[in-house]
């Protein structure tokens, strides 16, 4: 395989992982999870969502192996598989404060003439 190939590969790879990422209810998920591993039902009280939802969300989370689960007795308990998944999260989140905040000296700035 060439090196182009192998960089074509990794960007579709890429690709794949970040549509993960975008759905608001899987960040919320993510963000949950943060510090503790969740059963499906305190993610639930947590978030005020559907247990269908936050179950098919979990699973799609859990196939593309951003969470890893524990089976202890009859619950399921979801946490997260790396904890880069946090950073790289937290990394994007600075990246879109900084681009609010920027847009709003950008309007004041306007107001201002």
């Amino acid at each position: 395989m060439s090196r182009a190939q192998v960089d074509t590969s990794l960007f579709e790879h890429h690709a794949e992982v970040c549509k993960i990422f975008s759905h608001p209810k899987r960040l919320r998920i993510i963000e949950a999870l943060r510090d503790e591993e969740l059963t499906v039902g305190q993610v639930v009280g947590r978030l005020s969502l559907p247990k269908a939802n936050v179950s098919q969300h979990l699973g799609i989370l859990r196939q593309k192996r951003v969470v890893m689960t524990r089976r202890e007795g009859l619950n399921i308990y979801y946490r997260i598989a790396n904890p880069k998944i946090i950073q790289a999260c937290d990394l994007m989140r600075q990246v879109l404060v900084e681009q609010l905040e920027e847009g709003e000296r950008l309007v004041k700035r306007l107001k201002a003439r």
